[in-house]
């Protein structure tokens, strides 16, 4: 079996898989709230537990930031994380640590056409780099480098350049946040579910909006950015439907950007959670246009594949890979290609 994880600063979600037939096989996942646990060797000793301890061969886990050496020290949790140490301490043999969207790229050749919408079909044909782009929690960028057989994903900090304003309203956008956050103002902070947020309150306070009585209860009681991502796709209000055009728009210039600054023609795919529950906005045409509008390389834009993935558990899968693919390389011993 192997043990694959997805490490985020509020829950940590863990997985099991096997091989069937030379693909992956699900087991069972769980997912773990962060904060209540002393470190991740704790929550992957609850989960194999829980599994009733079965004989784990490899283990890798998808984290947010750069590894550097095996080692990763979290933003958002008190936790320092050593590929070694966990090795050691688990008794896994084989074990490692990689950037949260670098395991979501080792996930995007294991996806069914099912766990994948088709955004715009470009040149299907096309053959080269491909980028990732996830809006989630945060905004995290990859990119999957083709060598001639294989797409080799490398992961980036992207997320965090400078947000770039491209109409009159982001940039008063871009003034509102500088404001608010006391100085410089990242893609991050517009494309993500706070971002989201920052965007409802600039429309809400600086331009205005009505928001209706009904609409701040949910918001004080509820997850405010899955409420406007709800209320928007409904078109209940104006004001988060307005928040939705304008997160898309942005979106979509920023996936436009990663594929001409990495030549991505194999494809763009967008990850995370936020782009599956908004799939009528995804699709209504603030996004494209957004991507597209690169002067003398539209066509290249138009002619990109631009993909969206469904599945929600793909950057386990992408772990679960590359733990097997490398502690094939290490042993010898390939449980993918005995699965055959």
């Amino acid at each position: 079996m192997i043990v694959a994880g997805d490490v985020g600063g509020t829950k940590v979600h863990l997985a099991l898989y096997g091989f069937e037939h030379g693909k992956l096989a699900h087991v069972r996942d769980e997912k773990y709230p962060a904060q209540e646990f002393s470190g991740l060797e704790e929550i992957v000793r609850r989960f194999l537990q829980e599994s009733g301890n079965p004989e784990v061969t490899a283990a890798c886990f998808g984290v947010p930031g750069p590894v550097k050496g095996g080692r990763l020290r979290l933003t958002n949790l008190p936790w320092v994380l050593d590929s070694r140490e966990l090795s050691k301490d688990l008794n896994i043999a084989h074990l490692f640590l990689i950037n949260d969207l670098e395991a979501n790229g080792y996930g995007v050749p294991e996806l069914t056409p099912a766990q994948i919408f088709t955004l715009n079909a470009g040149d299907p044909a096309a053959v080269g780099n491909r980028a990732l782009v996830s809006a989630g929690t945060g905004l995290g960028e990859g990119v999957l480098v083709w060598d001639g057989k294989s797409h080799v994903p490398m992961a980036s900090e992207g997320g965090h350049c400078d947000f770039a304003a491209r109409n009159p309203l982001e940039m008063e956008l871009l003034q509102y946040l500088m404001k608010k956050l006391g100085g410089r103002v990242s893609w991050e902070r517009v494309i993500s579910g706070p971002g989201l947020g920052n965007v409802y309150a600039f429309l809400r306070d600086a331009k205005g909006m009505d928001e209706p009585a009904w609409l701040k209860d949910r918001m004080a009681t509820e997850d405010p950015n899955a409420v406007i991502g709800e209320v928007g796709e409904q078109c209940r209000s104006e004001l988060c439907a307005k928040a939705l055009e304008i997160f898309a728009g942005a979106y979509g210039a920023e996936a436009g950007n990663m594929v001409l600054k990495v030549l991505a023609v194999g494809g763009m795919y967008l990850g995370g959670g936020i782009a599956p529950k908004i799939m009528k906005t995804m699709q209504n045409g603030a996004f494209m246009q957004a991507f597209a509008d690169k002067g003398r390389l539209s066509d290249l834009l138009l002619q990109t594949p631009v993909h969206i993935i469904l599945e929600s558990r793909a950057a386990l899968m992408g772990a679960a890979a590359y733990a097997e693919a490398r502690a094939a390389e290490l042993s010898g011993k390939s449980a993918r290609a005995a699965s055959r």
